[in-house]
């Protein structure tokens, strides 16, 4: 983080406070500095990610001020918000080992599909590209329009950790103008992974 003291004053006992939220972990705490008037310095924290979930690090400045009688000085830092498709990679497996998997897995999430797109492969292009997954599923048997589609798709986080969804979706054949419908299974090793997918 670099910190610019923009006031005549000098800073003393200036320390970055971080607490975090979620499988974050601070791995030390940034040592207290002083500032001289209108000063500049870098101050580094390193965190430790320890799983593919969401998480939140919260932060304050606090310092003291020369020759002031008053409390410590507090500014508060926006929330740095983790966002786990930072860590997810598309991968590929065999359909046995994608089955071995899905049967070991026991964290599963189904999420209605809710969306205002109308067309099935325009849907799953969609889902691949916000979830950072590949689908497993082979383009031939994606092909045609029969109203409905079904297909598996799989990714790796950078930790190593397995996430495994299953897509089955449709189209109404009453009305061409309705969204596509259905629903996504995910599964995983941790509940973590599953509901953050």
């Amino acid at each position: 983080m670099f910190l610019v003291n923009q006031t005549s004053d000098t800073l003393q006992n200036l320390t970055l406070e971080l607490a975090t939220l979620g499988d974050l972990k601070l791995v030390e705490k940034p040592p207290s500095i002083t500032m001289a008037p209108h000063d500049f310095t870098n101050i580094k924290a390193n965190i430790k990610v320890t799983s593919t979930e969401n998480g939140i690090i919260f932060g304050n400045i606090v310092y003291d001020v020369t020759g002031s009688q008053s409390d410590r000085n507090v500014v508060v830092l926006n929330d740095i918000h983790i966002d786990i498709m930072d860590y997810i990679v598309a991968n590929s497996c065999t359909d046995n080992e994608f089955r071995q998997m899905w049967i070991e897995f026991e964290w599963e999430n189904k999420i209605v599909v809710n969306t205002t797109i109308r067309d099935l492969h325009l849907y799953l292009t969609y889902l691949l590209k916000s979830t950072n997954m590949r689908c497993l599923t082979p383009e031939k048997a994606l092909l045609g329009d029969c109203g409905f589609m079904a297909a598996n798709l799989y990714a790796k986080s950078i930790f190593g950790e397995d996430v495994l969804a299953n897509v089955s979706i449709e189209k109404s054949a009453v009305h061409a103008d309705a969204p596509v419908t259905g629903h996504i299974r995910i599964r995983a090793k941790s509940q973590g992974m599953a509901l953050s997918m």
